[in-house]
């Protein structure tokens, strides 16, 4: 049987890839950062096959500590830096664990010799720092692929600033290390919405579908979704875990980086599907997706079905 560590394992989507592993007859050692709050991870314990669940204290940015939690793991996902949009100290909330984390981590890995795959969870901020917004040079009805060029801005959000510089630095190590003896990929999913698998009320992505649905703006950030009616690009949580499961069980996919993304729907239509109702605009696909598709065999659930799992 063999052994996948998943950092980040019981957040919104660590859960979903937790139970993904599981399910497919996999070890799991899911990490986490203080094993004192079970509630943070309780969840996972009644999942299916949990006798094959272990959880594990982990600080990203401890190096000795990430040795151990990845020494005898054959498929390593890294999804456990930080989601949070309220920052009261970027430097030591966002940017130290996850960009000084990545870099651990990379270093750590590259002299674990039973791996065999790494995945980052990254994020579509890593192509383009201005989401929701559109990039530099393009409007809201433009489509955004794995051909563009990536987009940052100094005015964008800590979060998706340090996301960004985080993928320069995979792809640096990548394009400085050609021999290695695993391959990594990374995974960029657009907003992540859908059913989270626990009862916790910390998470991000779940507050911000009970934001949408209820108009409710607690930060100009918020408000400024309602004020532009600003299109978002979403993915379904469940296909997300899906894809980082095949893209880790697929060979020969080292040095890619896929957008994850189903359609795109302004906020106004979004908070209408959230209460049951159906949507005014139709759909678009901003973010393609094609690639995904194609190398993953993944088909991507409609927004409306989304939402309607989280309503549920």
């Amino acid at each position: 049987m063999k052994k996948a560590g998943i950092i980040g394992g019981s957040g919104f989507i660590g859960s979903y890839i937790t139970k993904e592993f599981l399910n497919n007859g996999f070890e799991v050692k899911v990490s986490a950062t203080d094993i004192t709050k079970e509630e943070k991870y309780k969840h996972l314990m009644e999942l299916n096959k949990s006798d094959h669940l272990y959880i594990s204290e982990l600080n990203v940015e401890d190096k000795s500590a990430l040795r151990e939690f990845v020494k005898d793991c054959d498929i390593v996902i890294h999804g456990g830096t930080p989601f949070q949009l309220d920052v009261k100290d970027p430097q030591t909330e966002l940017f130290n664990p996850t960009i000084k984390g990545t870099e651990n981590f990379l270093e750590v890995v590259n002299d674990t010799p039973s791996i065999e795959k790494v995945v980052f969870i990254a994020s579509v901020a890593g192509w383009n720092t201005n989401f929701p917004m559109p990039a530099g040079g393009k409007t809201t009805s433009d489509s955004f692929s794995e051909n563009d060029t990536p987009f940052m801005s100094n005015e964008s959000h800590p979060y998706a600033q340090a996301k960004f510089i985080a993928n320069q630095v995979v792809n640096e190590f990548i394009k400085n290390h050609p021999n290695l003896d695993f391959e990594i990929t990374s995974v960029s999913p657009v907003m992540v919405m859908g059913k989270s698998l626990s009862n916790r009320e910390d998470s991000t992505s779940t507050g911000i579908q009970f934001l949408f649905k209820n108009k409710i703006a607690p930060n100009p950030f918020i408000q400024m979704f309602y004020d532009t009616d600003l299109p978002l690009a979403i993915v379904n949580v469940q296909d997300v875990a899906k894809c980082i499961f095949k893209t880790a069980t697929t060979s020969g996919l080292h040095g890619k980086d896929y957008l994850i993304s189903s359609e795109t729907y302004p906020v106004s239509d979004v908070s209408l599907m959230l209460n049951g109702q159906p949507p005014i605009n139709k759909a678009k696909i901003i973010y393609q997706n094609q690639l995904a598709q194609r190398d993953l065999g993944i088909t991507f659930q409609s927004v409306r079905e989304t939402l309607n799992q989280y309503s549920n």
